[in-house]
Order: structure tokens, then C-alpha cells, then sequence
């Protein structure tokens, strides 16, 4: 197998073994150690299937003492599950993995690995696709500052996994009645993780008060900007699905960025509403900021009004252009004006 970048290495053409010392395999895979086969020889000794193709690829490097590699590998890996063909689970099935080896500046190798999949992919003609990243330290900044304790964020990174699979209020209930998170805390998490987007999703991370200040979830974003203009020279950045469709003939979204502030959002709205534009706002006292700027990438609102205390101060409305993101301070009696200039077609 060779693709456009990728060559075997002739140090990989020893296949890694089915069979693992048990030892060196558990506590790898957090809560999925249980899916992993046991085994036991006929002398006594403990071994396993192997579950993936990434410890056995350690295993290699630490033995061989090599520091620097890069290589794929297709082949065999088990899990000791429930089969369910109509999912796609099967107890036996093969899994392909790029791996690079080394220690490198960052978010380079993980382009190309990611240029690889997208090349893949494209090739196999299989039509549109969405290639998921995430970064471990964003995720485990967004559990620091929605107060779950550090004992519990492998755990809690278990439940947060499952989102792809079951809704969000099934991941709830297991973090709250299973992992003994605070329901406060569960729904902290929900409003970050039920987020999604890609470079626009990571500038306003960025941005939120409280995930910017964690040391963590900072760093992870930004390689993961970093990695983002990488692939933007890749040329592989583009949404998959096209231009987003809008779901609605809303004009404009009236949110605020604080809390308390439910009757600004009221008497803006009902200016609004009195002017001909249709506008609506998030039935909720205090919605999050990044809610409100999600819900109208998600929907297709072109703009956004935003009234926070500040604004309310200095008698303007910020209007937020939700493709470019750029937001200017309107004064509140020529805000009328302004957005009907800005949608005339």
C-alpha cells in the first residue's frame, strides 16, 4: 500500500504480535480495558488480544530503541464486545493507523497524517465526509473550569466519548448518576461539548472568559489553530457538506453576553419585531454567549445584536456579521437603519 505521501518504512515489515503481556496492555484504554480479550497459556502466563495497533507500536520503538519513525499499519485488532453488525462492531476487524514518530515542532506531522486520511477518503470516492480532530488538553481544560475534580476526568472523558453514538441526555445521566458529577458541572460540560464547528468554533474558544484563562485548554487550542492553517495550505479545510443551508428566515439573533440582562434582550427584541425585522432571541434567562453565537452558525443568522451591560452604558448595540465575524458598535437609534442596509439583497 503507498499513497501520495506515505511509503513503508522497511523497519515495520516485522508484523507486531496478536498476543500482549496482559500487564502491558491494561490501564492503557481507561474504561474500555474491560473490552480487551484475556487470555492465560497453558504455563500460567497472563496475555491478551491486542485492542489497538498504537500500543504494540510503542512496544516496537521502546524495544528497537528507535526515536524516530514513520510508518502505516494495517491489520487484525479484537475487542471483547457485543457484536453488532448493523453498527459496524464486530469482536474482530482490522483498523489502519498512520503514525510519526518523534519529536517535532508542532502540529506538522499531524497534518500530514490528517492530509493522508483526506487523500484516502477522496480517493475511495465514497462522497461527502467530515474528518473529526480534537486535542485532549481542551478537553480536559473545559472539565477543569466546569469543576470536575482531576480524579475524575478519564472518566469523565469516557462518557463525553459516547456522544456520537447516544444523545446528550444519556451522556448526562451516566456523568451525574454513574460518574457522581454535580449536575451543575454536567450541564457546564454540555454546553461546551454539544458545541461543534472548525477554525470559527476554535476563535471563539479562544475567547470565552473562562476556557482562555485555563493553561491547559489554551495550549490545546492554539495548535489546534496552528494545525488549522496547516491545513488550510493543504487545501483540505473546506466544509465537505457545501455552503451551509439556512434553516430559517430569522435576521437577526438579540443576545447578551452576561447574565441578568433578560428584559435588555426583551425591549431590544420588541424594537425589532416593531421595525418589520424578524428577529428572535434563546428561551432562556441566562444563555451562554458562545449558545447563542453557535445557534446562529447552526441555523444560517446573518447577524447578531448583541447588548451587554457596557453596551447599555454607552448606548449602542454591538452588531455581530455571524460569517465574518466581525462586530462594529452601533448607536441604538440608527440601528434600524443599519441592519436593513446590511440585508437589502
Amino acid at each position: 500500500m503507498e499513497t501520495g505521501l506515505y511509503t513503508l518504512s522497511q523497519a515495520t515489515l516485522s508484523p507486531a504480535p496478536c498476543l500482549s503481556i496482559q500487564e502491558t496492555l491494561m490501564g492503557k484504554y481507561g474504561e474500555d480495558t474491560k473490552l480487551i480479550y484475556e487470555l492465560q497459556d497453558q504455563g500460567g502466563e497472563l496475555l491478551a488480544l491486542r485492542y489497538d495497533l498504537t500500543v504494540p507500536f510503542a512496544r516496537y520503538l521502546a524495544m528497537n530503541k528507535i526515536t524516530n519513525m514513520k510508518r502505516y499499519h494495517v491489520a487484525k485488532v479484537y475487542r471483547r464486545d457485543n457484536p453488532a453488525t448493523t453498527r459496524g462492531r464486530y469482536r474482530e476487524f482490522y483498523q489502519c493507523d498512520f503514525d510519526i514518530a518523534g519529536q517535532f515542532d508542532p502540529m506538522i506531522p499531524d497534518a500530514e497524517c490528517l492530509r493522508i486520511v483526506h487523500e484516502i477518503l477522496s480517493d475511495l470516492q465514497l462522497g461527502d465526509f467530515v474528518i473529526k480532530v480534537n486535542d485532549r488538553r481542551i478537553l480536559n481544560g473545559i472539565f477543569a473550569v466546569c469543576g470536575v475534580p482531576e480524579s475524575k476526568f478519564i472518566s469523565a472523558c469516557s462518557t463525553v466519548d459516547k456522544l456520537d453514538k447516544v444523545a446528550w441526555e444519556e451522556v448526562r445521566s451516566e456523568m451525574v448518576g454513574e460518574k457522581g458529577l454535580s449536575p451543575e458541572a454536567a450541564d457546564r460540560i454540555g454546553e461546551y461539548v454539544q458545541l461543534h464547528g472548525g477554525l470559527d468554533l476554535i476563535e471563539r474558544l479562544l475567547q470565552d472568559p473562562e476556557l482562555s484563562q485555563n493553561k491547559l485548554a489554551k495550549e490545546g487550542l492554539g495548535d489546534m489553530k496552528l494545525l488549522f492553517e496547516y491545513l488550510t495550505l493543504f487545501g483540505i479545510t473546506g466544509k465537505a457538506s457545501g455552503e451551509k443551508l439556512r434553516t430559517t428566515e430569522t435576521q437577526v439573533l438579540v443576545a447578551t453576553p452576561h447574565k441578568h440582562l433578560l428584559a435588555a434582550r426583551l425591549k431590544l427584541i420588541s424594537e425589532l419585531w416593531d421595525a418589520g425585522i424578524k428577529a428572535e432571541m434563546l428561551y432562556k434567562k441566562d444563555p451562554k454567549l458562545l449558545k447563542q453565537l453557535q445557534y446562529c452558525e447552526d441555523t444560517g443568522i446573518p447577524l447578531a445584536a448583541i447588548v451587554g451591560e457596557q453596551e447599555l452604558a454607552d448606548g449602542v448595540v454591538k452588531l455581530r456579521d455571524v460569517t465574518t465575524r466581525e462586530e462594529v458598535d452601533i448607536p441604538r437609534e440608527k440601528l434600524i437603519d443599519e441592519i436593513r442596509r446590511r440585508l437589502e439583497p
